[in-house]
C-alpha cells in the first residue's frame, strides 16, 4: 500500500527529497509515526477586520489571531485507518504562544473516486478542501487547497468565496542546516492574505505498535463523505 502523498503524486512522489519521501511515505501498516519540533520564525494574520474570522476558528482548532516571532512549534503525522477503514493522515500543528497554546489540526484522506486528498480541518471535519500537490525542481513539496466545502449533519454545500480560503503550503528540506522548512500562506480570495507561518523544524519517528497513536491527533468526529 502506497502512502496518502506517493498515491497523489504517483511518480513524481520520487522527485521528492529523499527525507520528504521519508516523512511523506509512510502508511497506517508501517507502524511508525512522524512528529516535528521547531521553531516559527513568525507567525502573521492579516489586517483587523480578519481578526474575528481567525478568533471563530480558535473553537474547533483551525488557524487563530495571534501572531509572533520564534514561536516553539510541534508536528504531529500519524498514519491510521479511519473508523470508515480509510487510510488518514494527521497534520496536528501546535503552537506555543507567549500567552496561550493554539493547534491547527487537520486529517487527510484519499477519494478514489476523484483521485484527489482530502483535507479536513479541525476538530470535527465540518471543513473540506481538496488539495492540488506538485513536486519543485529542488525536491520541495507544495501543496493547495481547492474548493472548501462545509459538511454536517444532513448537510454538504460549497463555501461562499468570502468565506473561504486558498492554502499555499511548501515544505523542503534544507541540507546545510539539516532541517525541514515550511512557508504556509493562508488567503482570502476577497480580502488578501489571512494567516501564514514560516520557519524550520527536525523530526523524529516512532514506533506506533510499541506506542499507539494518541487519541489527542485524532478528530472529535469523522466525516462519512469524502
Amino acid at each position: 500500500m502506497n502512502s496518502l502523498f506517493h498515491t497523489a503524486l504517483g511518480a513524481d512522489f520520487d522527485r521528492l527529497h529523499p527525507r520528504l519521501r521519508e516523512r511523506f511515505g509512510f502508511t497506517s501498516t508501517d507502524g511508525r509515526g512522524c512528529v516535528g519540533h521547531g521553531v516559527m520564525d513568525r507567525i502573521w494574520r492579516g489586517p483587523a477586520y480578519t481578526r474575528p474570522f481567525l478568533a471563530l476558528g480558535t473553537m474547533r482548532n483551525i488557524m487563530f489571531p495571534e501572531q509572533g516571532r520564534n514561536v516553539p512549534f510541534t508536528i504531529e503525522n500519524y498514519a491510521y485507518p479511519d473508523s470508515y477503514g480509510r487510510e488518514t493522515l494527521t497534520f496536528v500543528r501546535t503552537f506555543e504562544l507567549p500567552r496561550r497554546r493554539r493547534r491547527f489540526d487537520a486529517t487527510m484522506v484519499w477519494d478514489p473516486h476523484r483521485e484527489v486528498i482530502v483535507d479536513y480541518l479541525g476538530t470535527h471535519q465540518h471543513i473540506a478542501a481538496d488539495l492540488h500537490l506538485r513536486v519543485d525542481e529542488q525536491g520541495g513539496l507544495h501543496l493547495r487547497s481547492g474548493q472548501m466545502r462545509f459538511r454536517g449533519p444532513g448537510v454538504d454545500t460549497a463555501l461562499p468565496a468570502a468565506a473561504t480560503a486558498v492554502a499555499e503550503v511548501h515544505e523542503r528540506y534544507d541540507d546545510a542546516a539539516d532541517v525541514f522548512r515550511i512557508d504556509v500562506q493562508v488567503v482570502n480570495p476577497w480580502f488578501g492574505p489571512v494567516f501564514g507561518y514560516t520557519g524550520a523544524f527536525t523530526v523524529r519517528y516512532l514506533d506506533t505498535e510499541a506506542t499507539p497513536v494518541p487519541a489527542s491527533v485524532k478528530p472529535y468526529r469523522e466525516q462519512a463523505r469524502y
